[in-house]
């Protein structure tokens, strides 16, 4: 059985601004005061994992150990059938150090060239963990299709070119609370928090 979060406060270990803000969106019913990892001035440590669940276990032990504090993490990517799998757990560093991706979504059509099935999936892996080193982990995903050129400047990363199943506009084109209700973090969220925080 998963082990119950108790406590009152919760460490986000990301630097990335949109994913604190969509996390702290989907924990706010819970009266649980958010901490990003940022404002702990926390390192981020390498990701060194060959899953997404590794990664966002590495982050949120790290994190939880360095805060003493609970920490939740988030390992997600864009994976493309037609490239292997590719970007997969690398699609942050397709954007390079500055985080650049206009230019991964370049590279990303690029290799889509004579490519013709487009069908893509957004993967989520979520880690919850204890300074003690205890870990529940859940992954989630969202199914779709590459559209290109890129559409919509709402969301963060890989959102332009990616349409959702049953939708005419990409995640780029979404307000961003319908987004939530329909992307791979919701859908790994509903799995965590029925394990972790619901009654």
């Amino acid at each position: 059985m998963a082990r119950r979060f108790a406590g009152d406060r919760l460490v986000i270990a990301s630097h990335n601004s949109g994913k604190v803000r969509e996390i702290g969106d989907l924990l706010a019913p819970y009266d649980v005061t958010i901490v990003a990892a940022a404002e702990l001035a926390l390192p981020e440590p390498e990701e060194t994992g060959a899953t997404f669940i590794a990664n966002a276990e590495i982050k949120a032990v790290a994190a939880a150990r360095a805060s003493q504090l609970p920490a939740v993490a988030d390992d997600s990517g864009l994976v493309v059938p037609a490239l292997g799998g590719a970007p997969g757990i690398k699609s942050a560093r397709w954007a390079g150090r500055q985080r650049n991706f206009t230019k991964a979504m370049t590279r990303l059509e690029r290799e889509m060239v004579n490519k013709d099935d487009r069908t893509a999936h957004f993967v989520c892996a979520l880690s919850l963990a204890w300074p003690d080193g205890h870990v529940e982990s859940v992954e989630g995903r969202a199914d779709g299709a590459l559209v290109f050129p890129p559409r919509g400047d709402k969301g963060f990363g890989y959102d332009p070119v990616f349409q959702p199943n049953g939708y005419q506009i990409t995640y780029g084109e979404m307000e961003p609370a319908a987004k939530l209700g329909i992307n791979h973090r919701s859908d790994a969220f509903r799995k965590l928090l029925a394990a972790c925080f619901e009654e």
